[in-house]
């Protein structure tokens, strides 16, 4: 008897927590699927895209648990492709992709000189 009521006392704690989660939005449009991910604080995790077959696709960002954006970048059928930024307290690092593969990496912070031609 002791053992029955111990797991349901676990079940219900389990999910009584698994309620508390925010749990993602997801918005069918046409052909592909817009999701929306949650911190646990309410907070938006990320936001971007699935295409039919249910891969990653077109624009996603993540931000942190206050809303500053730390990634940016794209998808094509679930593989990274072109430019992402990635934001790290002061600096900026800028990746570029083809077919998942990382090309280049340039990474940028406040002390960082930009040449600017004046007309």
């Amino acid at each position: 008897m002791k053992k029955i009521v111990l797991v349901l006392v676990m079940l219900c704690v389990g999910f009584s927590y698994a309620q508390d989660k925010v749990q993602p939005k997801l918005e069918k449009k046409g052909d592909v699927t817009v999701a929306t991910y949650f911190h646990e604080n309410g907070a938006v995790q990320q936001t971007g895209m699935f295409n039919a077959e249910g891969k990653l696709q077109g624009e996603w960002t993540s931000f942190d648990t206050e809303g500053n954006k730390v990634a940016k970048g794209n998808y094509e059928a679930g593989k990274k492709v072109g430019k992402w930024f990635f934001w790290e307290g002061d600096s900026l690092k800028e990746v570029d992709y083809i077919d998942s593969r990382i090309v280049t990496v340039n990474k940028w912070d406040n002390k960082t000189k930009v040449a600017v031609r004046n007309r």
